[in-house]
Parts: C-alpha cells; structure tokens; sequence
C-alpha cells in the first residue's frame, strides 16, 4: 500500500484535538484566634510593680535633666549671675586639654552643679555615665562632690575629648584651690595631661600605619 506525502498532511490536518481544563472551585478556611488568659498571684503582681518601678527610676537617672535654677531663670542668665564680667575674669579658672578638645573650667562653691556651654551637662553629653563619671572624677576622689559647683566652656573634638579635658581642668582648680589636694589627686593620675593623638595619615597608606594588601602576581 502505497500512501503519498500530500495525503498524509491533509489526514493530519483534519484532526482536531480539544483539551478542557475543568476548574473546581476551592475554599479557604480560617481557625478562630483563641484568647488566652493569663493568671498572676498576689506576689507576682508585687513582683512586676516592682520590676516596672526600677525600670522607671533606672530611665529617669539616664534621661538629660535641666539642673533646678532658683527664680525659674535660664541657664545662660543663671550663669552669668554666678560668673559677673565671664568665665574668663573668674579667680579660679583653669585649662584643660585632649585631643583637639580644650576646656576652660571655673570651679565655685555650690552644690553640685555642673553646666556646660550653657546647658546641663547631662544634656550636653546626652546622659552618657561614662563622660558624666568623668566630669566629677576628681571630685570624687576627695569627697568634694557637693560642694562645688562646675562651669564649663569647650570646643573642639568629640564628646570624649571634651569629657576628659574638664576632667583635667576640673583638678588644675582643686590643686588651685589647695596644695594639700595634689597627692591625691597625683595618686589617681588625675594631674597628669594625656598627650595621645590620632596619628597622622603617611603618603602611600590607608591610614597611619595600614598598608594595602601585598599581591605576589
């Protein structure tokens, strides 16, 4: 039986092939939340009051507070009242220096305050313990901190410079003060200027002393 190629395609082309997806509606159900509750006894309760108040005092200690000015006065006029003719005309004034940061201190006898650039220093150093520790180191050290009060104007560097440039300042006007306070204050090291710096930047390297990474090929 001999069959030719244009009988062939014309049996092929009268085929039909038809597909019909059949689609089947689906459903999607949700499981209702359930509620739990939550039972604490009588000590539990003491318990979690006490945790939250602790938590509250704790933030309160950390957050930047405006110091308590007689009069409701700012601080810049609760300065100049303290300070008459400036910083600058002030008995006891003392310099202190790190880094790029340099601090002029003048100490008086107060309370505790401590204002720096015309602002609380809890808010200058935006609650930071560690610069706060600072300020009132040398202060420590000879149980004075109650006794004098701090005024401050600096500039240059970061926070952390400025921080430990009144710190040196602050005990230049203890020794000031009295001589009597100078072995103590030797003995913690608190008279003693920290000339470290940032090394500078050499011609050919990244940095000070990193250089680049050494290829063979």
């Amino acid at each position: 039986m001999a069959l030719s190629i244009s009988s062939l395609t014309s049996s092929f082309t009268s085929l039909s092939f038809s597909h019909k997806a059949k689609s089947k509606p689906f459903a999607i159900s949700f499981v209702p939340s359930r509620r739990f509750t939550i039972t604490a006894s009588a000590s539990d309760t003491e318990s979690i009051a006490e945790i939250l108040a602790n938590a509250a005092e704790a933030a309160a200690r950390i957050t930047p507070t405006r110091p308590e000015l007689p009069g409701g006065m700012s601080v810049e006029k609760y300065m100049k009242s303290r300070l008459p003719g400036g910083i600058a005309a002030q008995e006891i004034l003392t310099t202190g220096r790190r880094k790029c940061a340099v601090a002029r201190v003048a100490l008086q006898e107060g309370n505790g305050k401590i204002i720096v650039n015309y602002r609380d220093a809890k808010d200058y150093f935006q609650g930071n313990t560690v610069y706060l520790q600072y300020l009132t180191r040398p202060l420590v050290a000879l149980g004075l901190e109650k006794r004098y009060d701090i005024f401050v104007k600096t500039h240059g560097g970061g926070l952390s410079g400025q921080a430990q440039a009144v710190c040196l300042g602050v005990a230049r006007a203890l020794l000031k003060i009295s001589e009597e306070n100078r072995p103590t204050l030797r003995n913690e090291g608190l008279l003693t200027r920290d000339a470290r710096i940032v090394e500078r930047k050499k011609a050919g390297f990244k940095k000070a002393r990193k250089r680049e990474q050494f290829s063979k090929r």
